[in-house]
């Protein structure tokens, strides 16, 4: 079975609310990108562990739904998808609890219901759904 590995680190210096850490990825598209307290609780500089899972799961759905429209015969013309991701404050801490999902979309001569078939799918399937432990909603429209 082939498996894929990729990488990231972080690297956090002082207290979690006066700390300040920074992000690198692998592919170097983030290189000490910076994220602290602020920046995740508030609208400080920087990234965050939550946008970026956002950005994540909206081109892991976009690239799912790709595959999945291509395989039907019906090749995207464009696809758009936007991200926004609830975390809630709980008993002992915070949780992601929530995605939804918003998909508008250029499809040449596919139907409704069968668009609608196939994004479904997409976001069943894609990697980033089935990690999240989280509920996951889809506004899907054809433009």
């Amino acid at each position: 079975m082939a498996s894929i590995k990729r990488h990231a680190s972080a690297a956090w210096h002082g207290s979690g609310k006066d700390g300040a850490g920074s992000l690198t990825t692998q592919s170097a598209t983030l290189k000490d990108t910076p994220y602290g307290f602020n920046a995740r609780f508030g609208d400080g500089k920087g990234t965050n562990p939550e946008e970026l899972i956002a950005a994540a799961h909206a081109g892991c759905f976009s690239m799912a739904t790709a595959f999945q429209l291509s395989g039907a015969g019906h090749p995207p013309e464009s696809l758009h998808t936007e991200a926004t991701l609830t975390m809630e404050q709980v008993e002992g801490g915070w949780k992601i609890a929530a995605v939804h999902l918003v998909l508008r979309a250029k499809v040449p001569g596919i139907d409704a219901a069968k668009f609608q078939e196939l994004a479904a799918g997409a976001k069943a399937n894609c990697p980033v759904s089935k990690v999240l432990n989280a509920t996951i909603t889809l506004d899907a429209a054809l433009e």
